[in-house]
């Protein structure tokens, strides 16, 4: 199927499709060598790491999923898109693919969606990228606090499924001193077409007010995989995620690199792909030096 609104001049990929409970979930697999997996949060997609994947792709073999309600996945009305079930999803996808050696990417949800995947498996996971997120209970965080209040509300699924918030508003807002053009934009709205394709979204922002005892116990999970080599990428002018976040990330990883972004915001792929991939690049084949500016 071809989506009308889709930039294909910023989205070049050849789209591939796994069945997976009765649907269709997008991927795109681009490059040959080692694999590295993009897992995505909201209200993105794999369109979020489109500059990052056309850099690495010569290199390295670059899958990125859309998970089911995002992107160019269906989007059932009915539909269990719980942030575990994701994460079923995604282990279905790997076991099937038999993707070994893998370096996961992970942003947003994909965070606890990639690493529960990781701790499961850790024998199939090699490295670690992780950008601005969470693996942890944040129930006493006073941001937190703030935020759920506003999550409880009935009017917030109301906005995410007749507004379509989560992409039109709180994405441009999260960005740092690099905003994103309406033009871009568009592309992470426009999946979102109508409020029967928004239940993804009100499912993850419902999933920040139920899942906040899962997330805890991921983080007490986490010596399965707190060895393994793991490179943080952090938008540092993140108004949703603050850096006491990294701060507690690094704190559990024992071998970790660190590459703060003092300009970006909540989307460090988005706003300078070409540090991203620079960085990434040096990462997996060993060179130290990780610019900075």
């Amino acid at each position: 199927m071809t989506e009308l609104w889709l930039d294909r001049s910023e989205y070049p990929f050849t789209s591939n499709y796994f069945y997976v409970n009765g649907h269709k979930l997008h991927y795109i697999d681009e490059g040959k060598g080692e694999t590295i997996l993009f897992v995505h949060g909201t209200p993105s997609w794999s369109f979020d790491f489109r500059n990052i994947i056309k850099k690495l792709k010569t290199n390295f073999r670059c899958i990125a999923i859309d998970h089911i309600g995002f992107g160019l996945s269906d989007k059932p009305e009915h539909y269990d898109y719980s942030t575990r079930n994701h994460s079923k999803t995604l282990e279905k996808f790997i076991l099937e693919k038999e993707l070994q050696n893998i370096t996961l990417v992970v942003h947003d949800f994909g965070v606890p969606i990639g690493l529960n995947f990781a701790i499961q498996f850790p024998d199939k996971v090699k490295k670690l990228v992780i950008l601005n997120s969470w693996l942890w209970s944040s129930r006493n965080d006073p941001d937190f606090i703030k935020v759920s209040k506003i999550l409880k509300s009935p009017l917030m699924p109301f906005l995410y499924r007749y507004f379509n918030f989560s992409a039109k508003y709180i994405l441009p807002k999260s960005f740092g001193e690099r905003k994103i053009s309406m033009q871009l934009v568009k592309q992470y709205t426009k999946p979102f077409a109508d409020s029967t394709q928004r239940n993804g979204t009100v499912a993850f922002a419902m999933s920040l007010v139920n899942d906040q005892d899962w997330f805890e116990e991921l983080w007490n999970k986490k010596q399965a995989i707190s060895t393994k080599p793991t490179l943080f990428v952090w938008g540092m002018k993140d108004s949703l995620i603050k850096p006491h976040y990294l701060d507690k990330f690094v704190s559990g990883f024992q071998n970790s690199t660190i590459l703060k972004l003092e300009t970006s915001g909540h989307f460090p792929q988005e706003e300078q792909p070409e540090l991203v991939s620079k960085s990434i690049h040096y990462f997996l084949t060993g060179i130290t030096a990780i610019a900075t500016k």
